[in-house]
């Protein structure tokens, strides 16, 4: 729902009001998490944060049924007493929510302090009930027990903001937890790996590849623009004549074919309309029915269907169907579709198409070891059988193959 504090939701906060007397308080339960910070030079957890939000959320119509706090250690004694006299909340109702060495830790932790009984107490629900947790407790514990490392480059424009890539990253950590390993992202800047770095900041462009080529594989997500485009085509064209598991997503895909046309077509000035638009070479387009000057409606957006071309690509294998996968599109352009018979020609296979047969959805390059450009964005799993999963586990192999 977002902070109480924010305008956004305020529109939410006066629904929840209303809900509360629309299905009576038998049927309403409602959780506030809060921020219970430790001043650095005395150790005290402070409450008063807690208190005034309260005061704010009561003001609003709303009062917590529990305390949910948010605090790097468990809360003390003293701290849940203050809270339950100040809050006019039951010291039982308030949860310690402090860090925990993994997110899978967080149900269990809240089973411990007894929180289900807490709710289903509030809602007149039968105590018998108790939350089936196995399965989260062996996924905590398996990730505790992680030790061999798998490093993957993620080589973008946004890589000082990580949030930026968030859904990319935990779709790689729920893999590498399937595929047993412990999972090390290396933060590549893209614009780092380019010739005009290496000219103005050498060690910076020293360092950028050394990162890259000690990395078990490489992860080009996503993205709009063309800074930093240079550096990613650079670290397309490393993992595919090394030998090293690469993963396009969406423009990273596009990224592929640039490469591809550029090194081996011998194409040099080829590239996407997006970041050169009077390209002699466009082997990457604007979608061909969309208007270039029109404001809106101008993404392909939401689930499209992809068809495999032939039942035995890597990618329907790791999807386990040979006809048709549904996944989320957000993207403007495409592979040139004048351009794919040459690329197939040189080697890269489209495996993916849409129903039209005119839009390159996947592309695999075969006698690699793994290289895989998705034109979607995937619905990553945490078990093996997709993309994300498989990726890792080859880069795994990779690893302890060097080992």
């Amino acid at each position: 729902m977002g902070r109480k504090g924010d305008i956004e939701s305020m529109a939410f906060i006066e629904a929840l009001r209303q809900f509360q007397f629309r299905v009576g308080s038998e049927n309403f339960c409602l959780v506030h998490v809060s921020l219970v910070p430790v001043l650095g030079v005395v150790g005290e957890q402070k409450t008063k944060p807690t208190q005034h939000s309260v005061q704010e959320l009561r003001a609003l119509g709303l009062t917590p049924h529990l305390l949910a706090c948010r605090s790097a250690q468990p809360l003390e004694h003293s701290t849940k007493e203050k809270l339950s006299q100040f809050c006019h909340v039951p010291a039982a109702h308030i949860l310690s929510i402090h860090d925990v060495p993994n997110i899978w830790h967080v149900p269990l932790l809240l089973k411990n302090q007894k929180t289900h009984l807490a709710i289903l107490r509030g809602l007149n629900l039968s105590n018998r009930l108790h939350p089936e947790l196995e399965e989260w407790t062996r996924r905590a514990e398996r990730c505790d027990s992680l030790s061999i490392p798998v490093r993957i480059a993620m080589v973008g424009k946004y890589t000082g903001l990580s949030d930026s890539y968030l859904s990319v990253l935990k779709a790689l950590q729920h893999a590498s937890i399937a595929c047993s390993r412990k999972l090390s992202i290396e933060w590549v800047a893209a614009t780092d790996l380019e010739d005009s770095t290496r000219n103005e900041t050498p060690d910076t462009h020293a360092s950028a590849w050394s990162v890259l080529r000690g990395a078990d594989g490489v992860v080009v997500p996503g993205g709009f623009g063309g800074r930093g485009a240079q550096g990613k085509i650079l670290a397309a064209k490393y993992a595919r004549e090394s030998n090293v598991p690469y993963l396009g997503i969406c423009l990273g895909m596009q990224i592929a074919v640039i490469e591809f046309t550029r090194s081996v077509l011998g194409l040099e000035n080829a590239n996407s309309t997006e970041f050169e638009p009077d390209t002699p070479n466009p082997c990457v387009i604007f979608m061909p029915e969309v208007s270039k000057t029109h404001m809106g409606g101008t993404m392909r957006l939401g689930s499209r269907r992809t068809y495999f071309q032939t039942p035995d690509c890597l990618v329907s294998k790791l999807y386990q169907t040979e006809t048709f996968v549904d996944e989320r599109h957000r993207h403007r352009y495409e592979v040139n579709p004048k351009m794919v018979s040459n690329l197939e020609k040189a080697g890269l296979r489209f495996v993916g198409k849409d129903e039209t047969g005119q839009r390159m959805e996947i592309l695999e390059l075969p006698g690699h070891c793994y290289y895989v450009g998705v034109q979607f964005h995937p619905e990553f799993k945490s078990r093996p059988g997709r993309p994300s999963a498989v990726f890792l586990g080859k880069c795994a192999f990779q690893k302890c193959l060097r080992l």
